[in-house]
């Protein structure tokens, strides 16, 4: 008897919600089918099954929310008995057994997720080498290039139908992936691996298209008619606002933030972004991930920064993991994270970025890539901000907050010139980060900036 379980997908999580049923009762499944849709507080996932047979019963249908390690449906022979099982049916299963030890830290200060159903898919084995001209992307892509596999009886190739859903939605040929699933079955991981390959493949090339230009919005004619009918309404809690609500209420009450901003010249940080492009039109990157790379520069620099708060002890990393906050559409935040930031190049984190921020606003996080992050960054200079305070997310020590990256009259030398700049605010710990630490990182962050060729070595 195979039990299918509402999985742990994070660290926060204690409830999840039934969003829809993939198979319905009487239907044959297998080992790696996807069998039901869940909502998470943090993403959309399906969970696979562990074993193959017939799904004798649905225990929870579509919409309905229940804790951790709720009992969701039942897996078996055609004739086994479930009916000692069904007896306890509605109440809590036992907890899902933890996933095999992962090569990445779990979330500081709390257990690693626990996600029964579906294997993790590590965040830094999909973040794909970054080349410094497309020859040598293709040449990657060559070299990683698996062999047509063979279809399985039938014409078709051995897939779960999550992972040939994907493949679809991307455009890729089920034929060149080599599955690692049972018996060579191609799963979710062997999908987004293959589309790694082929994003950096296609990223190498020189974009044609032209940017558009922002068009302000356009102001009512006339006044909104009076709405009619009740005065408010009432819309329940996401499970991502839930948990946004608690983490809030945990860092903000009990750690004594603190506050620094500095504004930085961002004139050679926009010269080397055109440089870059003139030298090499592979080389394409934003002014976040310059600062994402820089944070990281200084981090090396100030690792006493790079901390946790332990309780009886301050915790020091000594890797650094950097948290970037994203907004989702529907409401809500994420924060993925890119991992071993002091090993990797500022091209590899700005298409690791780019890779993990798309796929947080859709929802397809792995669980083991928004959780364990050391130091966080928050933009919200896209939106016109020139300067905001971001609320720690613990037990990180520290958080920086980006605004707008703009042109204003600047004082050089006794003269009125036109800058380039951008205030950035360090929200501190202060049982992690004194004053002067936390001023002489900034200090250190600027001077990268200003001088981005730093980076570089």
């Amino acid at each position: 008897m195979v039990k299918v379980l509402m999985p742990k997908g994070s660290d926060t999580m204690t409830e999840g919600k039934v969003l829809k049923w993939v198979k319905k009762e009487g239907d044959q499944v297998s080992a790696g089918d996807a069998v039901v849709e869940i909502e998470t507080d943090k993403v959309d996932m399906e969970v696979e099954a562990m074993g193959g047979g017939v799904l004798r019963k649905i225990l929870v249908q579509s919409g309905k929310v229940v804790p951790v390690g709720e009992l969701l449906a039942l897996i078996g022979k055609p004739d086994e008995d479930i009916s000692a099982l069904l007896k306890g049916e509605g109440a809590a299963a036992t907890p899902a057994p933890a996933p095999a030890p992962s090569s990445h830290p779990p979330a500081i200060g709390s257990p690693a997720p626990v996600v029964a159903p579906i294997s993790p898919s590590a965040g830094p084995a999909l973040a794909t080498p970054s080349p410094a001209t497309a020859a040598s992307w293709q040449a990657l892509k060559d070299a990683n290039a698996p062999s047509a596999r063979q279809p399985e009886d039938g014409g078709r190739v051995l897939a779960s139908p999550l992972a040939r859903r994907m493949a679809h939605e991307m455009g890729l040929d089920l034929n060149r992936i080599t599955g690692t699933g049972p018996a060579g079955r191609i799963v979710r991981q062997d999908v987004e691996r293959a589309a790694m390959l082929s994003v950096g493949a296609r990223t190498a090339r020189p974009a044609e298209a032209k940017p558009v230009a922002q068009q302000p919005a356009e102001l009512p004619r006339r006044p909104a008619p009076v709405p009619t009918g009740p005065e408010f309404y009432d819309e329940p809690l996401s499970a991502m606002r839930k948990v946004i609500a608690t983490r809030l209420v945990q860092s903000k009450a009990p750690v004594p933030h603190f506050y620094l901003t500095i504004e930085v010249d961002m004139g050679r940080a926009k010269e080397l972004r055109e440089s870059a492009k003139v030298l090499n039109p592979d080389l394409s990157f934003s002014y976040n991930d310059l600062i994402l790379k820089a944070c990281a520069a200084a981090l090396q620099l100030h690792p006493h920064v790079n901390a946790s708060f332990q309780g009886e002890a301050i915790r020091y990393h000594r890797r650094i993991h950097l948290g970037i906050a994203v907004a989702v559409d529907e409401g809500g935040l994420i924060t993925p994270v890119i991992r071993n930031c002091e090993s990797k190049t500022l091209q590899e984190m700005a298409r690791e970025a780019k890779d993990l921020v798309a796929r947080a606003r859709n929802r397809k996080l792995n669980p083991d890539e928004y959780v364990g992050a050391t130091f966080s960054v928050s933009n919200l200079g896209m939106m016109g901000i020139e300067e905001f305070s971001a609320v720690i997310n613990p037990p990180e020590g520290a958080i920086l907050a980006v605004g707008e990256v703009a042109e204003k009259p600047v004082v050089v030398k006794g003269q009125i010139q036109v800058g380039l700049r951008c205030r950035m605010t360090l929200s501190c710990d202060h049982r992690v980060v004194d004053g002067a630490m936390g001023a002489k990182f900034l200090q250190t962050l600027k001077q990268i900036l200003e001088n981005p060729v730093y980076l570089a070595f």
